[in-house]
């Protein structure tokens, strides 16, 4: 099994399964984390599905979107790391991503 590696806004380590074809922000989702409010639904139009990918892993990731980087513009939290994890589309190539999701704006 593949999993995301995340640390909540608390610090609190959780190891998740995650599935190929799912966006983060649903594997998130899915697992019972509510701290990732994901109000549009993953549509890039909320940016409250933000997280920080750990530097190590942000090259793994597909680049990000001109829509994305927009959304993040407006964010107080934003760091070079900074993703909307509905725009990571998982693959297997990702097992153990790490990403920690950022503060509520």
């Amino acid at each position: 099994m593949t999993t995301v590696q995340i640390t909540t806004r608390e610090g609190s380590p959780l190891t998740i399964d995650a599935r190929e074809g799912l966006s983060v922000m649903e594997i998130i989702r899915d697992a019972g984390v509510d701290e990732l409010l994901a109000l549009c639904g993953g549509c890039c139009s909320c940016a409250t599905c933000h997280v920080h990918v750990a530097p190590e892993d942000l090259d793994r990731l597909e680049p990000m979107s001109t829509d994305e980087d927009d959304l993040l513009e407006s964010s107080d939290n934003r760091v070079p790391t900074s993703r909307l994890s509905c725009q990571i589309r998982f693959v297997n190539a990702l097992d153990g991503l790490r990403l920690t999701i950022a503060p509520e704006e």
